[in-house]
């Protein structure tokens, strides 16, 4: 039977802070290793410890003035003051206003869109390549013009280039040596040890409308990455032109380079689809070729939540969460219901259990984290800090009335108001390297936060009993008796069940723990899938239920009209011990842990009380921020 305890005492807190610190550079299998000297056992227990000890916080999705959607509309922040800021150092933001970071980040990826790379530099520098084209000396004069003509002449390269899929600057040359200049610079601020500092770019595509974009991270330096060119979608209108992309890189440089696709609940269903994106069959070869390349799904940013949605969990009272469901990321074509199942992680997992079972493949075997998608060179998230996604959307009094997707039909925009401050990717690694944070990623054990920076840590095997949560050395129990998020369990035992340990921490500077929960979906044996969400640690002394449910919810100590809140409710720890009381090992299934902290102040609400405007309607005063680590996996043996 599921069984729960939490951790709320000083000591508890500091034990549990000690005890978390801990997972490996490769997936584990067997017990983990302690060195010796000459044969001979060494005193200390930490001389030979195999397995990561740390939990790494970064955004792995963020633009700088380089971006044309970004240095066109008004940010001036460079790559230089993005490291600056995310190394812990206060800088002024692109209005000017003074912002720091609450702890600094531990990595921090730059991902600038592949596409018309080289513009907004070249209109920013009277670049004579751009003036000596008829449409781009028209473009520059309208740029140098006034607000009207500067938003015109964004909005026709946004149709031209993102919707039409025609780039406009073909053939200018604007690119230069910009990447080999940026992935320099990339490599200047990365400190191993102290901070990791990655290259990367994104992929634009955008086929009429509908976002398929994907973001994809090197884990080399500049030696390496600057012997290639960021892809764009102008030459690989296809996902799988870009895996075979990735594929040449790795083989021409020795490198490793994977690709995350993000914002599913903008692609109107194009996302996670039972088709190649050509629309012909799935085939095993292509699904193997999708999650080689795709490990991670990054499911939570400032676009959204996209972890599952009312229509598809209806019995998840945390389903609607920072919602974005009325249309494509141009605000061209409406959302319908059918569609959403390919969008959303939950639901992706599920079809990934089903595909896997008709052709052999699962191609949704993904992990997940969150980033910002910042396009200001400022990567917040926190509620109380929060600068937007644009240089126009960061703080002012009126900013939650700003429409960040245009639409012609009103039901189809999207206002500031709706965007998230979410979110941050955690990792457990060894140390702070590239080379752990990229090691991380490919195996899965990454986790992600809609911006807090709590810390999970979930274990999963055959013969875990509920005393082992109270192990001195959590880690290195769960390593030798099972395996981490992002893990497999193989063939299971006759008449054993899947048993779980987890372990939360609050962020210390943030709000306590609402509740640690248990995702499970599996595929029947007539093929259809299904979900459950299992309570298995609360806190404040409720009850969980015989259906696996804790039914009251936590309270809220929020005040709206000064956008405050106590720790007077929650845990500042919880840990929970769970079976899986209904499994099947004729059936594949999934496991991932979610944990909700208490209710605190929504970032519009501290914009209401600071700026003393009215609160909007469209998005609600509270938010329960939360985590979401990766799945770990059970397949049946065939």
């Amino acid at each position: 039977m599921p069984a729960s305890s939490s951790l709320t005492n000083r000591l508890g807190f500091l034990a549990l802070a000690f005890g978390l610190a801990a997972a490996p550079a490769v997936a584990f299998e067997g017990s983990v290793s302690t060195d010796t000297v000459d044969d001979t056992p060494v005193y200390s227990p930490f001389a030979g410890r195999a397995y990561p000890d740390q939990v790494l916080f970064g955004d792995l999705h963020f633009h700088t003035e380089i971006s044309f959607d970004a240095g066109l509309i008004g940010t001036s922040l460079n790559v230089h003051d993005a490291f600056r800021i995310a190394r812990g150092e206060k800088i002024r933001s692109n209005t000017g206003q003074p912002v720091q970071l609450i702890r600094p980040l531990d990595f921090l990826a730059v991902t600038e869109h592949a596409e018309m790379i080289g513009l907004a530099t070249a209109i920013r520098k009277s670049d004579p390549r751009l003036l000596q084209d008829d449409w781009g000396a028209r473009i520059h004069a309208l740029f140098n013009g006034g607000q009207q003509d500067r938003m015109a002449a964004f909005g026709e390269i946004i149709e031209i280039g993102t919707v039409r899929g025609i780039d406009p600057t073909a053939g200018l040359g604007l690119d230069g040596d910009l990447w080999v200049d940026l992935v320099e610079t990339i490599d200047e601020y990365n400190e191993p040890g102290v901070f990791t500092s990655l290259a990367g770019f994104e992929w634009t595509f955008t086929p009429q409308g509908d976002n398929l974009h994907r973001v994809i991270l090197f884990a080399d330096g500049a030696e390496k990455t600057s012997a290639t060119r960021p892809l764009t979608f102008f030459d690989a209108p296809d996902p799988e032109l870009l895996w075979d992309y990735l594929a040449a890189y790795e083989e021409k440089t020795g490198g490793q380079a994977i690709s995350v696709p993000h914002n599913g609940n903008m692609s109107n269903g194009l996302m996670f689809p039972e088709t190649q994106f050509d629309g012909s069959p799935l085939t095993a070869e292509y699904a193997a070729k999708r999650i080689r390349w795709e490990p991670m799904h990054e499911m939570t940013q400032i676009k959204g939540d996209e972890e599952t949605h009312p229509m598809l969990s209806p019995d998840d009272e945390f389903a609607d969460f920072e919602r974005w469901d009325v249309a494509n990321l141009s605000g061209t074509a409406a959302k319908t219901p059918e569609m959403l199942q390919y969008e959303h992680a939950r639901s992706a997992l599920k079809l990934g259990l089903k595909i896997g079972r008709d052709i052999g493949v699962n191609p949704y075997k993904f992990g997940m984290y969150g980033t910002t998608d910042a396009h200001t060179a400022i990567p917040t998230t926190r509620e109380d800090n929060y600068f937007g996604k644009y240089q126009h959307t960061e703080p002012s009094p009126n900013r939650h009335t700003i429409e960040v997707i245009p639409a012609d039909d009103p039901a189809l925009r999207i206002l500031t108001a709706q965007e998230s401050a979410a979110g941050l990717t955690a990792v457990w690694a060894r140390e702070n390297t590239r080379r752990e944070v990229f090691g991380a990623l490919t195996r899965k054990e990454a986790y992600a936060t809609t911006g807090t920076r709590m810390r999970v840590r979930v274990f999963g095997g055959w013969g875990f009993e509920e005393g082992d949560l109270n192990s001195t050395d959590f880690a290195a129990t769960g390593y030798n008796g099972g395996v981490p998020m992002g893990g497999d369990l193989r063939a299971a035992p006759d008449g054993a069940t899947p048993r779980f340990l987890v372990r939360a921490l609050r962020d210390p500077d943030g709000a306590n723990l609402d509740r640690v929960q248990i995702i499970k979906g599996w595929l029947d044996a007539k093929g259809d899938t299904h979900e459950r969400i299992y309570d298995i640690a609360v806190s404040d002394g409720r009850e969980i239920g015989k259906d696996g449910r804790a039914r009251t919810p936590v309270g809220s100590t929020v005040d709206v009209a000064s956008a405050t809140y106590t720790n007077a409710i929650g845990a500042v720890a919880l840990q929970g011990y769970w079976e899986d009381p209904e499994f099947d090992a004729a059936q594949d299934a999934f496991y991932y842990v979610r944990v909700l902290e208490i209710p605190t102040p929504r970032w519009t609400t501290h914009d209401a009380a600071f700026f003393g405007v009215p609160l909007p309607e469209t998005v609600p005063a509270e938010v329960q921020d939360r985590a979401y680590t990766s799945p770990i996996f059970y397949t049946a043996a065939r």
